[in-house]
């Protein structure tokens, strides 16, 4: 098996002082992967900018305008309370669709047989129209959309793993039913929307506070891969968020490294029988530096096989 790893050092211009999304999450994985060696197990790859024709696959031009007109020259701007720009997180943010985007096009063009996307802002809350919960723009999203675009793929699926659902990736395709998605979530908990969503494509595992190994591997093996099976997508993406981890006071989960590589091997395999071993990984959520820096190797390891 062939893993790419793309990311660029740009996106660790994005920050904001004593903010939880911080360049620290990017650098602790980058770090972890050098001084364990894994790094020279994967074919590392410098993201490139998505530009607004790309990003119009999923977001309304007045959306991307709205970003842009935001972006300060100095200091910082908040989208809500919880959402900021600083002046590099407009090129960080197109550099994360950007990533998602070569990962899903060098999965298609078996190039290499999957893809992590180290990238921040993180993506999964924004919806069609609206930035949230620390995202800019839903760079998985715009990555499944490209891939839908390719003759190779009628069906997808995404699977989501962090401790918040992923709204904004709801939002965007509740009615697309090609796409399957896949949420577990501690719940109730931010984002506060779409928890209870129903749909036939829209698969969500709510999680009680103190929730671990056992409680999500269940979800995982009774509604995920019962749902995969039907669908039988041609590629599978990952929303990958390690702020689950029971190390990570972000939520009240307690999953730990071996859940994330169980997790990624079980997909893996998915994706073997239906999608051509396809699957585009991207960094969500994650804040305690050493937990999220040894989740993302334990998904790495998933990912290489």
């Amino acid at each position: 098996m062939t893993t790419a790893l793309i990311t660029h050092p740009a996106c660790l211009d994005h920050e904001l002082p004593r903010h939880p999304e911080r360049p620290e999450r990017l650098q602790a994985i980058l770090d972890h992967l050098d001084n364990t060696g894994l790094i020279r197990d994967l074919t590392q790859v410098t993201a490139e900018e998505a530009d607004n024709q790309v990003l119009t696959r999923i977001h309304p031009v007045d959306f991307i305008e709205f970003i842009q007109e935001l972006s300060p020259v100095s200091g910082s701007a908040r989208i809500d309370p919880d959402t900021y720009m600083s002046p590099g997180s407009l090129r960080a943010a197109r550099l994360a669709v950007g990533a998602c985007i070569q990962a899903t096009e060098m999965v298609l063009s078996r190039s290499v047989d999957n893809a992590f996307c180290a990238v921040r802002p993180p993506g999964h809350h924004t919806e069609l129209r609206e930035a949230m919960g620390f995202c800019l723009f839903n760079n998985i999203a715009v990555a499944v959309q490209t891939a839908l675009l390719d003759k190779q793929v009628s069906r997808v699926a995404i699977v989501d793993f962090d401790v918040h659902h992923c709204n904004g990736t709801v939002d965007i395709f509740k009615q697309r039913e090609e796409v399957l998605v896949c949420s577990s979530f501690q719940y109730p908990f931010y984002p506060n929307r779409y928890l209870d969503y129903q749909n036939a494509h829209i698969i969500t595992s709510p999680l009680r506070a103190g929730s671990g190994s056992d409680e999500f591997r269940k979800e995982v093996e009774e509604v995920w891969l019962p749902a995969i099976e039907e669908h039988k997508p041609d590629m599978i993406f990952i929303s990958a968020g390690f702020d689950a981890h029971r190390d990570d006071l972000m939520g009240e989960l307690n999953l730990d490294e071996a859940d994330y590589l169980w997790v990624t091997t079980t997909i893996k395999n998915l994706a073997n029988e239906h999608a051509n071993g396809r699957i585009v990984s991207t960094l969500e959520g994650g804040y305690d530096l050493q937990a999220l820096a040894a989740s993302a190797h334990a998904h790495l390891e998933g990912l290489i096989g």
